[in-house]
This record gives C-alpha cells, structure tokens and sequence, in this order.
C-alpha cells in the first residue's frame, strides 16, 4: 500500500506553496554542479486538431502525444547521472477546462509519467489550457487538486526555484485578487531569497515574458508589454538569472539585462521546424548553460560529454 499512495503522490508534491520532494534546510547550501530537465506542452490532443484545423472540438484522439511523453520519460529515465527534477512547463493536455476529453487525457498523462524514475521528482507549471486563458477561482482549484500548487517555489543545492502561475498575467479579469495573492507572494519570496543569499534564482512559467527582444509587440504567445515591463524590472532587480518556458512549441528567446528568457519546443505538437524535445539545464557555481535535444538523440546518446564534463567539476 506504501507504493501506492506514494504513486498517488507523484503529481501532489507542490503544496503549500514548496516542493514536498526537497527539504529546505538540506537544500540551502551550494553542493557542486547538477542539472535538471525541462519539458513543456504535451498538450496531449493537439496534434490531431491541428491537423484537421479545428483546434476547439477535434482533440479526440492523442496517441501520437502518447507515444512522444512516453518517449520522453524512457529517454530521462536512462540518464546518468540523473537530472535533480523533470519539470513541465504547462499545457499538459489540450481539452480547456470543462471540455469533453480532458479528463481522459488527463489520465493518459498521468499513466505515463508515472513510470518516472522515482528518485526524479516532477514539477508542474500550469499553462492556459490546463487553468484556461482566462481562469477563474473554479479552473485553478480544478488544476491544484490534480497537479498540486499553481505557484509555489523551493530550493535545490542552494539554487531558489520560482513556479509562477503566467495565467495571471496574462487575463486575471475573473480572479484579480488572485493576482494580487501571487503578486504579495513572489515579494516575499524574493525578499527571502535575497536574505538566503542564493546562488542562482530561476523562474518557471508557461507563457513567456517576450519570445526574442524585450520590446517585441504583444501577442497570443507572450505577455502584455506593460506587464511584461513590470515583470522584467522585477526580475532584474531581484537578480533572477533565467526565466524558462513553453507556450510557443518553438525553440525561441532572448535577453533583457542579464535575464536570459529561455523558450522551450514542445514534447508533443510542433508549430515551427523543431523537433520533439527536451531541454537539459546545466546549473554550475558561475552559470546556468542549457541545451535542446530531440527525443531520439537524448534516448539514444544522452547528454553530451561537454555539459557532463561541466557536472564533474568539482568545487
């Protein structure tokens, strides 16, 4: 019965706003080099409504993003060593919240990331399909019962990570005082992390600040330039290094005094030339290096000897 309710879980370990799978205490303090893996939009339902050109009904069939997350987990699963954490930049599945499959697709989902290497925690970042484009109380809570906190944050070797809910930027129209809630949150915690005095800050977010130039016009696949200006200063400020997201199922991003964004592809449906993939994320005392592979070359090689190279330094 342990495995069990341990296997039950695997998806609620934000809550309480941290991470369960790491203590802080233990995770304070700088250890040497480690890297982690970031993967975004699954969207299990996408690829076949894409296709047909009907993006809002025709998400009734998703074994391709089956086979593509199940690719995924046996590809991280063989790394060694292995990756701190696997996190998933948003959009899980493609049903928008009340929409006939999304429970089913939600299942599948989950009957595929279990099979995760059980030392690997896994993150959950919420993306405008899980929560909606403009969520509301009822869509979020949907969202925490089933994949844990919507915001939350937690340290790792001395490393503070920050998961925001970007919904919130984007349309908080139905829940502006949850906004407000995240907003007094992420001050806090920057405060804290300035006191910690934390090597590196990184942020998690579905919906990127700006896909190339921090002054890029507004549109779908990043945030409003007045929010986004807010944000970037904030960042900047607290000497956030790297923000790293989904969203565009592109490979993209860009720089804005020192914040680097970071845009990842997609595990699931391509909208650009990439291929499927993962992004493996090199943490070291001066720098966070990161590189893009395709399912098949990180199944098959795994991590190149450069990037291995820079986790064996010893500090």
């Amino acid at each position: 019965a342990g495995t069990m309710a341990a296997a039950g879980n695997v998806f609620l370990r934000a809550r309480g706003r941290t991470l369960t799978a790491f203590r802080p205490d233990a995770e304070y303090q700088w250890k040497g080099p480690f890297y982690f893996i970031q993967g975004a939009d699954p969207q299990f339902g996408l690829m076949k409504s894409w296709t047909h050109g009907d993006t809002n009904n025709g998400d009734d069939e998703w074994g391709e993003e089956i086979k593509l997350a199940e690719q995924a987990v046996q590809a991280i699963n063989k790394l060694n060593p292995k990756p701190k954490f696997f996190v998933l930049c948003g959009d899980l599945v493609h049903g928008m919240p009340g929409s006939r499959w999304k429970k089913n697709q939600e299942q599948d989902l989950k009957d595929v990331l279990k099979n995760t290497d059980q030392d690997i925690p896994l993150v959950f970042v919420s993306g405008n399909h899980d929560i909606g484009n403009t969520p509301t109380r009822e869509t979020i809570d949907d969202y925490c019962k089933n994949w844990g906190d919507d915001y939350f944050s937690f340290w790792v070797g001395g490393v503070f990570f920050l998961v925001l809910n970007s919904q919130l930027y984007f349309d908080s129209s139905k829940c502006p005082e949850l906004r407000q809630a995240q907003d007094a949150w992420l001050d806090e915690q920057l405060a804290v992390a300035a006191n910690q005095k934390c090597k590196h800050i990184i942020v998690f977010q579905h919906i990127p600040l700006f896909l190339s130039k921090p002054d890029e016009d507004h549109d779908y696949f990043n945030l409003d330039k007045l929010v986004r200006r807010e944000i970037m200063e904030k960042f900047h400020k607290a000497g956030i290094r790297a923000v790293f997201s989904g969203h565009y199922h592109r490979n993209a991003g860009g720089s804005y005094k020192g914040l680097e964004m970071v845009v990842s592809s997609a595990i699931g449906c391509q909208l650009g030339k990439d291929t499927h993939g993962l992004r493996v994320v090199v943490v070291t005392e001066e720098k966070v290096v990161h590189r893009y592979y395709s399912l098949t070359e990180l199944g098959s090689h795994g991590i190149e000897k450069e990037l291995l190279d820079m986790l064996a330094k010893q500090n």
